[in-house]
């Protein structure tokens, strides 16, 4: 992990206007879920964030969104926020910058309101973010990542990376998908149990999220 971290570190220096963590001294994460949403593991995650009165910030892909719109619409009415994480969850790297926002664009005629954007597997040119940020989405990256999605990462290893690394304000991944449906079972309990007895609140990540980095 130490050479993600500073990978990481470097990426927050080449891109500072990407929002990586929320500036507060309050004790409180924003977690987060990529992928979804699908009805095998999004239900169950909206449920066990339930009994802690976790609030969420889903990333869902567009595709899923239209397959399953009644497992979306129920992480709306339980009060969690929700973002654009393209439509077909496309790699900006490997995607011209026209068909990148054309598929970004593809999301939101699904008819869905936010102003929050996370790149699929973080990549995203400028040429790309530059627009989106134009259009007023903030883009939304990461200070802390489960690896929930790694086959070759344990349940416990993914548990132990989160309790290790999260912090005051920390934005953290999970993904509501199959691939990672094995570890977020049990590491995702477990992760809002100990944050909850050290005190931290879980709390979507705020409309207003750039004025308050600012």
């Amino acid at each position: 992990m130490k050479w993600f971290n500073s990978f990481v570190f470097l990426l927050k220096r080449i891109y500072p206007k990407r929002i990586w963590s929320v500036s507060t001294n309050e004790k409180v994460l924003y977690l987060t879920f990529d992928d979804g949403p699908i009805p095998k593991v999004t239900p169950w995650v909206l449920e066990t964030l339930d009994q802690y009165q976790a609030k969420a910030t889903f990333f869902c892909i567009g595709e899923n969104v239209e397959k399953n719109r009644d497992v979306f619409n129920k992480v709306i009415a339980e009060g969690h926020r929700v973002g654009n994480h393209t439509y077909n969850h496309i790699n900006g790297y490997k995607t011209s910058t026209e068909a990148y926002l054309e598929n970004v664009l593809a999301f939101e005629k699904l008819g869905v309101s936010t102003n929050l954007f996370r790149p699929p597997y973080g990549k995203c040119k400028a040429s790309q973010a530059k627009p989106l940020q134009q259009k007023g989405y903030n883009i939304v990256m990461w200070d802390v990542i489960s690896e929930d999605y790694d086959k070759n990462i344990s349940e416990e290893q993914c548990y132990q990376t989160v309790i290790s690394q999260a912090q005051k304000g920390s934005i953290v991944i999970f993904h509501d998908s199959l691939k990672a449906e094995k570890n977020l079972r049990y590491a995702l309990p477990k992760v809002l149990k100990y944050f909850n007895k050290k005190g931290f609140n879980f709390k979507s990540i705020p409309e207003n999220i750039a004025e308050l980095n600012s």
